[in-house]
């Protein structure tokens, strides 16, 4: 069962009750794949990462959550920030009431070999995919655009 729900440019998203959330994302390549989890909160497939904590920067965040996603530990100078996507209609809504705006910054980061992957609590799969095999999956819509600019297009 889903305890959240995405939008992304819906006509009528439902109304922030929370101040904006900072997040970081990360691009995640291998041999011309890309990994995704597929998330536990709404059985579909997203990009790695999490919320920014007050305490920390993006990268740090990002560094962090990849370590807890998938028990790997990744160098600082391996990360390449891309872009922020901060649209107003992107927006998560929970089951407990709250609906947070999200604005996501993202980073590329590409990987030599597959590493061997420790799945979180957040996830059911982990998974890297070819651009031909991410054209018949389901990606969480406040990730999509960012998959399809970055990955997709190139």
């Amino acid at each position: 069962m889903s305890i959240v729900t995405f939008y992304r440019g819906h006509p009528n998203p439902p109304k922030t009750t929370m101040p904006a959330h900072l997040g970081a994302n990360v691009l995640i390549t291998c041999e011309g794949k890309l990994l995704l989890e597929k998330r536990r909160d709404c059985d579909i497939w997203g990009l790695v990462g999490g919320g920014v904590k007050n305490h920390e920067t993006e990268q740090q965040a990002l560094i962090r959550e990849i370590y807890e996603e998938l028990g790997i530990r990744v160098s600082p100078d391996k990360l390449r920030k891309l872009a922020v996507y901060g649209e107003p209609g992107r927006i998560a809504a929970y089951q407990d009431g709250s609906v947070w705006r999200m604005v996501i910054v993202v980073f590329a980061l590409e990987l030599d070999t597959q590493p061997e992957l420790i799945m979180s609590s957040e996830s059911k799969d982990l998974q890297f995919f070819s651009k031909e095999e991410l054209q018949d999956i389901e990606i969480v819509v406040t990730h999509s655009d960012i998959v399809e600019d970055w990955f997709l297009k190139r």
